[in-house]
């Protein structure tokens, strides 16, 4: 039989406590999995809400805030009745009976630890949903709280579930608030402590300054436990929220050192495994997210461990992380859908580290640009590396396209003729006209002037290679073979007119490089250079 509503809210006002306890718990196990609610009863709801707030207010025992909690979080899921929860008083009334209720000087008794975890899924519940709640959550300082228990959390056995949702919740907060973001970032230096708090939750040791291994030499090859990989991630989540704005500022010499210390933690979490593949991928997902807000100048780092047996070597250094980055890129570039989301991450951290580590271009570049060899086919036709990049350079999303061509351009060195060789001019010219590069050239990047080698087969094809699609391709027949002068001249005519009539009708716009070397409209192309060269003929008869 379905509880009734009245009933309970009638119970609850009478304020006795056990018959409260009673009449909610019965209505928590009815409604434990409903997570969607109609409009039916929703006055009923924000009436019980305001009711067992007030109700959690009073001295009462752990079995019956838990009731109280457990109400509040059902109810908490109906997106339309928040209201009673986001009110400085109900927010502060939950933030106490989770622990992280911030006073002054105050030290608040700790509740039993069910309720805790109860308070805290309650409090995530309300912050992701209700606006007004991230607001009060904010100004009442309960980050300052979750920071405190997070530095205790090395030193006391809290449980895996209070430790979770103190992290879920500090997400939460850090994900939805820029001030609290901040706040995080530089009052509380959450670099720092949640750096601490990965290495603590990974059970790390120091190998040497920037390696670290699991403590316990018999975990080493193992999966990370489950629970401490839930917790990890939530940790990387946070740090990429704090830190996102990183690699768009300079760093000073102390911060750089904090940046260097937690790439080590995120090049062990690279080179480790989770519990089964999905949640392996999922970590190693966060990893790289994080890894691509650190300072370039940090990410040396993923090349400071010693080489060793078994470990992939190139001009002496220990390429195990770029090689599993580029693993995790590729397994990417096999999905179809969100590449925005799945993709972009690892290109553009691939795409910066390359721009900045010699030994990590000229690797990349071995895997994914080797010398030429098949010139038959279209360079977007195939399963190499380099064959799902180029087909992603003309990819519809733009963020998609440039990341995938600025790789591509940073491992030839910014070289057009050499870009042009690998992609062909068609799949390049979205870049190089962004670059104003469409009459050749070179980038602004730095590089060292080794040759690029040609092989034989190359060499051999090149005349006949056709640079807009990067193939060799048969010559086609003459279509004016065999044709008077006046009959090719009427042909020309008739394409002239042809495109004359596209133009006007806009179908077409005639296009030019300028003076610039980017792509302009015809008109204001020449109009631009006959200008520029007006300005010569000036400056000269001033001289």
């Amino acid at each position: 039989m379905k509880m009734d509503l009245n009933a309970v809210i009638e119970t609850v006002e009478a304020g006795y406590q056990d018959a409260a306890m009673m009449a909610l718990q019965a209505f928590n196990k009815e409604k434990c999995q409903c997570f969607t609610f109609d409009g039916d009863g929703r006055v009923e709801r924000q009436r019980l809400g305001k009711l067992v707030i007030r109700f959690l207010e009073r001295d009462l025992q752990p079995s019956c805030q838990l009731a109280c909690l457990e109400t509040i979080r059902i109810l908490s899921r109906d997106k339309n009745c928040l209201e009673p929860f986001a009110t400085p008083q109900a927010i502060q009334t939950l933030g106490r009976h989770a622990g992280i209720e911030h006073s002054e000087g105050v030290t608040s008794e700790i509740p039993d630890v069910e309720v805790i975890v109860e308070a805290l899924k309650c409090l995530c519940n309300i912050v992701f949903n209700s606006p007004s709640a991230q607001e009060v959550g904010a100004e009442l300082r309960l980050i300052v709280g979750l920071t405190e228990r997070l530095k205790l959390c090395k030193d006391r056995n809290w449980s895996h579930e209070v430790r979770f949702f103190d992290l879920r919740l500090t997400f939460l907060f850090t994900a939805l608030r820029v001030d609290v973001r901040g706040q995080l970032a530089h009052e509380l230096r959450g670099v720092s402590l949640l750096s601490d708090a990965l290495e603590s939750t990974l059970g790390l040791r120091w190998l040497d300054t920037f390696e670290v291994a699991r403590a316990d030499k018999g975990d080493e090859g193992l999966p990370l436990p489950r629970q401490e990989t839930e917790r990890t991630m939530e940790i990387l989540k946070i740090l990429f929220n704090i830190t996102f704005d990183t690699s768009r500022r300079d760093v000073d010499e102390e911060e750089a050192a904090l940046y260097r210390h937690l790439c080590a933690i995120l090049r062990f979490c690279l080179m480790s495994k989770a519990d089964g593949e999905d949640r392996t991928e999922e970590f190693h997902s966060h990893t790289v997210n994080l890894l691509g807000n650190l300072p370039l100048m940090c990410l040396d780092v993923l090349l400071t461990p010693k080489v060793q047996q078994g470990s992939i070597e190139y001009m002496g250094v220990n390429m195990d992380a770029v090689s599993m980055l580029l693993d995790f890129m590729d397994r990417r570039l096999d999905r179809e859908h969100k590449l925005k989301e799945t993709l972009t991450p690892s290109l553009n951290l691939l795409t910066e580290s390359a721009r900045v580590h010699r030994e990590t271009r000229k690797f990349l570049r071995m895997k994914i640009l080797p010398p030429l060899r098949d010139v038959k086919n279209r360079p977007e036709v195939g399963n190499s590396l380099r064959n799902k990049l180029v087909r992603l350079m003309t990819h519809i999303d733009t963020d998609v396209k440039h990341c995938a061509a600025e790789l591509l351009f940073v491992l030839c060195k910014e070289s057009v003729s050499r870009f042009v060789k690998y992609t062909g001019y068609g799949n390049a010219a979205g870049l190089l006209a962004a670059r104003g590069l469409m009459c050749g050239g070179r980038g602004k990047g730095r590089y060292s002037e080794d040759e690029d080698t040609d092989t034989e087969e190359y060499r051999e094809a090149k005349p006949n290679i056709n640079p807009v699609t990067g193939r060799v391709e048969e010559k086609l027949p003459n279509p004016m073979e065999g044709m008077t002068e006046e009959q090719k001249e009427n042909e020309a005519m008739k394409l002239v007119n042809m495109f004359d009539k596209m133009s006007r009708d806009q179908v077409i716009q005639p296009m030019a490089v300028g003076p610039d070397g980017k792509l302009a409209s015809l008109e204001s192309a020449v109009q631009r250079l006959s200008e520029h060269r007006s300005s010569s003929g000036s400056d000269s008869d001033a001289d």
